[in-house]
C-alpha cells in the first residue's frame, strides 16, 4: 500500500457518525481553545460532519475556518451543520493531508482530530500541516490510543475487540496507538516547539454506557470496519457477532466504566 493512501477504517456508517456528531470543540479540542483569538484563520483537517469545525468558527468570529476531508460525501453534512449553526465564516473542501492544496503560511492554526491514526504517512502529514501554518502559528493534533483504553469489568470479549480492531486498522495502513506517537512523529517532521498533553473521554453512567456500547456494537456488525474485518480475513461474521454482544454485555453492567486516552500536541511554528 502506498504510504499516502491508508484506508479510513471506520467509514461513515450511521453508527460511526453517531460518535462523530457528538464531538465538540469543548470535548475534543480543549487543549487548543485557550490559544484561539477572534481574528484567526483555521484549517480543520478531517472535519467529518463538521461539528468541531462549526464550534471553531464560533470561537473566531472575526476570522475564518476551512474544513477539509478526503471523503467528499461527508461534506454536505458538514455544510448543513454549519448552516444550522448560522456559521457564515466557514467553508469546506476535499483535501488530502499529505498534499494540502494551500500555499505556505496560509493559516494561523492547523487542527486535526482523530486523523493521524488513519493516514499512511503521519510524519509527511505533519510536515504539510506545518508548511501551511503561518510563522508563530499552531499545529494542533489529538488522537486516541487504543492500547491505552481501559474498561471495567474485565471481559474476554472486549479484549478480543481490541485485538481485532488493532489488526484491522494496521492492515488498512494506519496506527491505532497513535496518541503515544504524536510527539515522536512531530520531531521526525522537524518540529521542535511541542507541548504534549493528554485528554480523556469517560463513559460511566447508564446513559453513557448504553450510547458508547451501542455504537460500537453496531459498528462491529454493519460499518466499513466490519467489511474490512471480514474481507481481510481477520474475523468471521460469527466472531463479529460475539464481539458486538461483548460490547452490549459491558454496557449492561451497572459498574461499567470505559476510558479513552488521547495524546495531544500543540506545536508552535518558528517565526
Amino acid at each position: 500500500m502506498p504510504e499516502e493512501t491508508a484506508v479510513y477504517t471506520h467509514g461513515h456508517h450511521e453508527s460511526v457518525l453517531r460518535s462523530h456528531t457528538w464531538r465538540t470543540a469543548a470535548n475534543s479540542a480543549a487543549y487548543l481553545l485557550g490559544s484561539l483569538k477572534p481574528h484567526m484563520r483555521i484549517l480543520d483537517i478531517g472535519c467529518g460532519p463538521g461539528t468541531i469545525t462549526a464550534d471553531l468558527a464560533a470561537l473566531v468570529p472575526d476570522g475564518h475556518v476551512t474544513g477539509v476531508d478526503r471523503a467528499a460525501s461527508i461534506l454536505d453534512q458538514a455544510r448543513a451543520t454549519a448552516a444550522a449553526r448560522g456559521a457564515t465564516n466557514v467553508d469546506f473542501a476535499v483535501a488530502d493531508v499529505h498534499a494540502l492544496p494551500y500555499p505556505d503560511d496560509s493559516f494561523c492554526v492547523v487542527h486535526a482530530h482523530q486523523v493521524l491514526q488513519h493516514v499512511g504517512d503521519p510524519v509527511r502529514a505533519l510536515r504539510e500541516m506545518d508548511r501551511v501554518t503561518r510563522p508563530g502559528g499552531l499545529v494542533a493534533v489529538r488522537d486516541a490510543d487504543y492500547a491505552a483504553m481501559a474498561w471495567y469489568p474485565s471481559s474476554a470479549g472486549m479484549d478480543d475487540w481490541l485485538d481485532l480492531y488493532e489488526r484491522v486498522a494496521r492492515a488498512n495502513g494506519g496506527e491505532p496507538d497513535a496518541g503515544r506517537r504524536l510527539r515522536s512523529w512531530a520531531l521526525r517532521a522537524g518540529i521542535r516547539d511541542i507541548t504534549a498533553t493528554t485528554g480523556t473521554w469517560t463513559f460511566a453512567t447508564a446513559e453513557e454506557r448504553d450510547w458508547w456500547s451501542g455504537l460500537w456494537a453496531d459498528r462491529t456488525l454493519a460499518s466499513t470496519y466490519a467489511d474490512r474485518a471480514t474481507e481481510g480475513g481477520h474475523a468471521s461474521v460469527a466472531r463479529l457477532r460475539a464481539v458486538a454482544e461483548a460490547w452490549r454485555e459491558w454496557g449492561r453492567q451497572e459498574d461499567g466504566w470505559f476510558s479513552v486516552l488521547h495524546g495531544e500536541i500543540l506545536c508552535r511554528k518558528d517565526v
